[in-house]
């Protein structure tokens, strides 16, 4: 099968707070709190969240890598979204848009300690 990713991925939960910047279907400045990335890489996540975020929603994301600890901010836009469990569970795939090179930076050091440990 074809992989369009274009950077590795690194499965693995962290924490993650949610603020919509902006879409056309919600408020903007809802704040969705306490959720779970199930993977990241320097270009995305795939998040759970109990909210329907609508594809081309502009997310600000502040995600908690574990080990070491530290704090990620980046803003994201929802390219994809899937229904789990009934209207309770959502999984998400979120794109980078207009993330700091110190971000992408930390982002792919976090991948590269954690995938050769």
């Amino acid at each position: 099968m074809f992989e369009k990713r274009q950077s590795k991925r690194l499965e693995e939960e962290n924490e993650i707070t949610i603020k919509v910047v902006s879409t056309d279907k919600l408020p903007s400045n809802q704040k969705v709190i306490y959720h779970i990335s199930k993977d990241i890489s320097t270009t995305g996540a795939r998040i759970r969240t109990n909210v329907f975020l609508p594809v081309d929603t502009l997310l600000k994301i502040e995600l908690t890598l574990k080990d070491p600890p530290r704090l990620v901010i980046a803003v994201g836009k929802v390219k994809w979204i899937r229904n789990l469990y009934g209207d309770e569970t959502y999984e998400a795939g979120l794109e980078f848009n207009d993330t700091s090179r110190e971000t992408i930076k930390l982002l792919a050091d976090h991948v590269l300690e954690t995938t050769e440990s």
